[in-house]
């Protein structure tokens, strides 16, 4: 509808305020909301389908259903929570097809990054400022929602700048 929209910046936009609402839940209490998911498709398909032609529109749902099927593998597997796998499954409709490899290294890497900053600024100074978040007292868990949002983001806000 938009043919001179950037459909990057707009999802980056939009998305904003959503993923930190992720990120902040999934520190406190270790949790993604169904709400915050919910609200990522109705982004995407308001949004979407001023921005992107009919065909890319449609053709992003693929890759939701395969994100679906593979979070929903990952955490019956006890790999990922249940909220992780429905975030990537929202947030793969944001995701141009030809760039699912490019951001599947960015989340490989953005992984053991958020892991070591959320350890080390916990062990620093956060802890004592945030001492009810859940995220500091699971040592065997991590909140993935974290390197999830950024990954997302990062990925958004580069494709917006070309």
């Amino acid at each position: 509808m938009f043919e001179t929209a950037n459909p990057d910046l707009w999802f980056f936009v939009t998305l904003l305020p959503v993923c930190l609402i992720v990120a902040f839940n999934d520190l406190k209490y270790m949790k993604i909301p169904n709400v915050t998911v919910l609200a990522m498709v109705a982004v995407y398909i308001v949004v979407g389908l001023l921005v992107l032609p009919l065909d890319a529109f449609l053709w992003r749902f693929v890759g939701l259903v395969v994100a679906l099927v593979a979070g929903f593998l990952l955490s019956t597997a006890k790999l990922l929570g249940a909220g992780d796998a429905k975030f990537m499954a929202a947030g793969a409709l944001f995701i141009a097809p030809a760039d699912v490899g490019f951001v599947l290294i960015m989340l490989a890497l953005m992984g053991p990054v958020a892991i070591l900053v959320h350890r080390l600024s916990g062990r620093i100074y956060l802890k004592k400022a945030f001492p009810d978040w859940e995220s500091w007292q699971r040592t065997r868990e991590f909140p993935m929602g974290l390197p999830l949002t950024a990954t997302l983001l990062i990925y958004l806000g580069m494709a917006a700048m070309g």
